[in-house]
């Protein structure tokens, strides 16, 4: 009742996004207007996250899931019926509004359900499947198009996983009857938790609005929310730099293609790794050499464009980029959930996601800036510099919010 809607979710997603901008071109827009019209899924993950927070808090997990869903097949309908960039920028809008509610609802969810001795592994595995579905995603909208000759086919898929996931989490076992809400101990730390957790349901007398949770949280969501920010902001880096650097050594479009799957398959292989790393020694243990393999490859690979061997550093560096990315999978989710407030998580985690996807959405228009003004070279070296930043971050700051586990 949560992995598989993720994936069904995530693989509707991951078949449409990549023929976004494809699309806005058939409509009319000229490369950067198409970019812009790429960026309304950002801009709606970024908009949605703080009012799904006040949504969960009010109606329930299940109950948003099922919105999300029925507005995101709303959201597919209004693609294809779109006949001007306006309504089909509207609608990607609307379907990174819905990303936004289905991924925090899922959040929180487990945050309160999942007891802590295993809560990275669980939230580790959910972020496997939503990288399970994104990497699926592509490979059945290339399958799709090659059937029917149009780009349009990946919105169905996305209308008809999302149609699926409805009847999945209204019909199926209701996960929050079954699964009872599990309390963290008063006044006692995540990591120090000794596994028995409390039974019971959430106190509704210690419930915030959204900016008064900010305000009380304000101390930890600038420091170790900046420095997700800043993980966020890495992985986005990659995401754009690999597929870049590729370009500026000349190599060729499937090459190119290879390499960026090969970091993305690492990637895919170590997600339960981190979350054993995380329960079995604790969360800074994976969120530091993650960040400092990302910071270093970066760096390594901003110095190595003129090389001799520039080809083999850029595949090496891809590698370990991949490593690192793989060793943070579920980093985020996991923190939010130790950091997140017992009685009521779903407006903390509104805003740690806010802060998490502003940190990937930044990065982008940081590399664009940098190389526009200077070289890609230095784009990604300043992306390095950010991943060590971050990661002192998590080390000066993870033992204060979370104490170490007493084994």
């Amino acid at each position: 009742m949560v992995y598989a809607p993720t994936v069904l979710f995530s693989l509707g997603e991951g078949a449409v996004i990549p023929l976004i901008p494809v699309i806005a071109t058939r409509l009319g827009a000229d490369v950067s207007l198409a970019a812009l019209v790429a960026a309304a899924l950002v801009i709606g993950q970024l908009c949605g996250n703080l009012p799904a927070g006040a949504l969960v808090a009010k109606v329930g997990e299940r109950f948003t899931m099922v919105v999300a869903g029925a507005l995101s097949i709303a959201a597919g309908v209004g693609m294809l019926l779109a006949d001007d960039l306006t309504l089909f920028a509207v609608s990607v809008f609307v379907l990174g509004f819905c990303a936004a509610a289905f991924g925090l609802a899922r959040h929180a969810f487990m945050t309160t359900r999942v007891p802590p001795r295993f809560r990275a592994r669980a939230l580790s595995l959910l972020g496997g499947s939503f990288r399970f579905g994104v990497f699926i995603g592509p490979f059945v909208a290339a399958s799709l198009i090659q059937l029917t000759g149009s780009e349009q086919s990946t919105i169905w898929a996305l209308i008809v996983c999302c149609a699926a996931i409805v009847p999945l989490v209204l019909v199926g076992p209701d996960p929050e009857k079954t699964s009872p809400v599990l309390l963290k101990p008063t006044g006692a730390a995540v990591a120090e938790d000794s596994g028995e957790v409390v039974t019971g349901s959430i106190p509704t007398r210690d419930r915030y609005g959204v900016l008064e949770t900010i305000s009380y949280h304000r101390a930890v969501l600038m420091r170790l929310g900046l420095s997700a920010a800043a993980l966020s902001a890495v992985r986005s880096a990659r995401q754009v730099i690999l597929p870049l650097w590729g370009v500026s050594l000349g190599l060729d479009a499937s090459t190119i293609a290879i390499v960026v799957g090969v970091s993305g398959a690492i990637d895919f292989t170590l997600f339960y790794a981190s979350g054993q790393v995380m329960d079995r020694f604790g969360r800074i243990w994976a969120a530091l050499p993650a960040m400092l393999l990302m910071g270093t490859g970066l760096i390594i690979l901003s110095v190595t464009h003129d090389f001799d061997q520039a080809t083999m550093w850029f595949v090496l560096m891809a590698a370990v980029l991949g490593l690192g990315n793989g060793l943070s999978s579920g980093i985020l989710l996991t923190y939010g959930a130790d950091l997140a407030p017992e009685t009521d998580p779903a407006t903390f985690l509104g805003a740690w996601r806010t802060l998490t996807d502003a940190g990937g959405a930044a990065a982008p228009v940081v590399i664009a800036s940098i190389v526009a003004l200077a070289s890609l070279p230095l784009a990604t070296g300043v992306m390095g510099g950010v991943a060590l930043l971050g990661a002192a971050g998590f080390a000066v700051w993870t033992p204060k919010f979370l104490p170490r586990r007493e084994r």
